[in-house]
């Protein structure tokens, strides 16, 4: 899985937006990593693995919204250090997927 850091992407919006039943996270772009096929980030607070989210990302290239919905494969960490939490995407249509294919090998992104 090949990884770029949002915040290196320049266009981006500087918050991602992540929900998962109760709970709601806006967090800086250098606390994220884009992959083709996931998304991983620090967190200050623990997510349940297989727990269903939402993730609101903006576009580099039309500036729009792209929202994904995937699963917390892995949140390991502690309340002291904070959590780094993976998770894969699912259910993502083709133009979804050619957004975030884009965020993830942008040359912007490039490192």
């Amino acid at each position: 899985m090949s990884a770029r850091k949002i915040g290196s992407i320049g266009s981006i919006d500087d918050q991602v937006t992540f929900k998962a039943r109760q709970t709601s996270l806006e967090l800086s772009a250098d606390t994220v990593a884009i992959h083709k096929n996931g998304i991983e980030f620090r967190s200050p607070t623990p997510f349940k693995e297989w727990s269903e989210m939402t993730v609101a990302l903006q576009s580099p290239g039309d500036g729009g919204k792209l929202h994904c919905a995937g699963v917390v494969v892995s949140c390991a960490g502690s309340k002291h250090t904070g959590y780094r939490v993976s998770m894969l995407f699912t259910g993502l249509s083709k133009h979804a997927q050619e957004q975030l294919n884009a965020m993830a090998y942008s040359d912007l992104g490039a490192g």
